[in-house]
């Protein structure tokens, strides 16, 4: 199949910084390298890209512009090599090394790349976390300073609220508790004993309002150090004009990618761990109900990502293989949920649901309305194949524009979406215990499942005496 991946160009998805959606026609436009089809840039150079990028005495691109080609240039160049075009551009523009400067236009063209600059640093802090990059920008600074005192000011407070965020930004990652890792397959052992040794979630927290609103907490605290160039350079590939050089080799800059993809695991294996845990089939069943409810709270609250996991976490094999406990179990709003995110036809039921909870968010009064967090790994694979469906380059050797028109499409509404603020309280006890109550791995789930309830045939009764012997060391 050519072109877009179907499910991506869905036109009712919201357009973040107004773009239109286009309809093919064969109008063609060139503009100084650049090729409009209907008023909408679709390919050029790199070259004329950068041009286009750059701010004169009497032209600022526009703000949609700026975001979707700083994001996508980081495939063919990397950021500190960008700023550094655009600074020689701008010197050479406009004469800033003359000896004697002119004051009256760099005072036109000065308060634009200010505001370019600064534009750069809201969007993508995290670019200036390289050395490189602040050079670039005091240098540019320094040049025009000289004609107007205001721009040392503007200046100032450009890196001062620069360094508070990436602070901010360092100091929420090391906030977040380090996630214990599966350490607790021996937890199984203590079935049999009081349970003071592990504290379960009922006791942390009863109520499945007040955990769904911990866990969008947690969900939107972790989305907050998302930085939006980390969506392309989870798929940085060699440039084929430039031959051997990958951008970014040093180190795939995508931790807090991976850190919230870490966090949907563990909490798919926390409540399978919580389920497998009591000793009693009513206990089981209990705990069972409270996650169904949690996770039904979590879909009116628009945390798309939670009600997944909690989800996955029921159905997963030592989870679902419980019969006797489910049996225990009223599942009729199990099952309303599970049809919400049924994978079939590229989960369109949930696609229209996350879309209702994005129309619903453009509209809101109160930040509880605002809320839309996606189910993650889904838009990471929609990203993926946006990526992998479309060219970078158009066979001429121009940049394919068009599609990255439509990854800023999907990255900006993302970006809306995780800047809301939390409008619920947070519950530091009830946070804590999310982030390290010990889980079991996958064997551990399946030991646990079988002493709550037997195996069933041979197959199972084998994994279960293995499990037994390299876990419990009892044979």
């Amino acid at each position: 199949q050519e072109g877009m991946p179907q499910t991506l160009t869905s036109t009712s998805m919201f357009t973040p910084c107004g773009f239109s959606p286009h309809l093919h026609t064969s109008k063609e436009d060139e503009q100084g390298g650049l090729i409009f089809q209907d008023g909408n840039l679709t390919s050029a150079s790199l070259d004329a890209l950068i041009q286009h990028l750059i701010p004169t005495t009497d032209y600022y691109p526009e703000k949609a512009y700026i975001f979707t080609f700083l994001l996508s240039s980081r495939l063919f160049i990397e950021p500190h090599e960008l700023l550094s075009r655009v600074c020689h551009k701008c010197i050479e523009q406009q004469r800033l090394d003359d000896p004697v400067l002119d004051k009256a236009r760099i005072r036109k063209f000065g308060p634009k790349i200010l505001q370019l600059l600064t534009e750069w640093t809201e969007t993508f802090p995290y670019d200036f976390q390289e050395e490189r990059m602040i050079g670039h920008l005091k240098d540019m600074i320094h040049r025009i300073a000289p004609c107007d005192e205001a721009y040392w000011k503007k200046m100032n407070q450009l890196l001062q609220t620069l360094n508070q965020k990436l602070a901010t930004l360092s100091h929420g990652q090391e906030g977040i508790v380090k996630i214990s890792a599966a350490v607790s397959d021996k937890l199984v052992a203590f079935k049999s004993k009081p349970p003071s040794i592990q504290r379960e979630i009922l006791s942390v927290c009863s109520d499945p309002y007040t955990l769904a609103q911990q866990l969008t907490h947690v969900e939107l605290e972790r989305l907050s150090h998302i930085g939006p160039e980390e969506f392309v350079q989870a798929f940085v590939h060699k440039d084929s004009l430039d031959g051997t050089k990958t951008c970014f080799s040093e180190q795939k800059k995508t931790s807090n990618l991976e850190a919230y993809v870490k966090w949907f695991n563990r909490l798919c294996y926390l409540v399978a761990t919580e389920i497998c845990m009591p000793a009693k089939k009513k206990q089981r069943a209990q705990v069972i109900e409270f996650f169904i409810d949690v996770a039904r709270e979590c879909f009116n609250i628009g945390n798309f990502n939670s009600l997944m996991a909690i989800i996955s976490g029921m159905n997963m094999s030592p989870v679902s293989r419980l019969k006797k406990t489910w049996s225990k179990v009223k599942t009729a709003k199990f099952f309303i949920l599970e049809h919400q995110m049924d994978p079939t036809g590229n989960f369109y039921n949930y696609r229209t649901a996350l879309r209702g909870a994005a129309h619903r968010s453009l509209t809101a009064h109160s930040n509880r309305e605002k809320i839309v967090i996606p189910f993650f790994s889904l838009l990471i694979k929609d990203i993926y194949f946006l990526n992998e469906g479309c060219a970078n380059r158009l066979p001429n050797g121009h940049v394919n524009f068009e599609k990255f028109l439509e990854l800023a499409k999907q990255v900006g509404e993302f970006i809306t979406w995780k800047q809301v603020e939390c409008p619920f309280e947070q519950d530091p006890n009830i946070i804590h215990y999310l982030h390290t109550a010990p889980i079991f791995t996958e064997d551990g789930l399946y030991l646990a499942s079988y002493e709550s309830e037997s195996p069933e045939n041979q197959t199972e009764k084998d994994r279960w005496k293995s499990l037994r012997s390299t876990i419990l060391g009892k044979t």
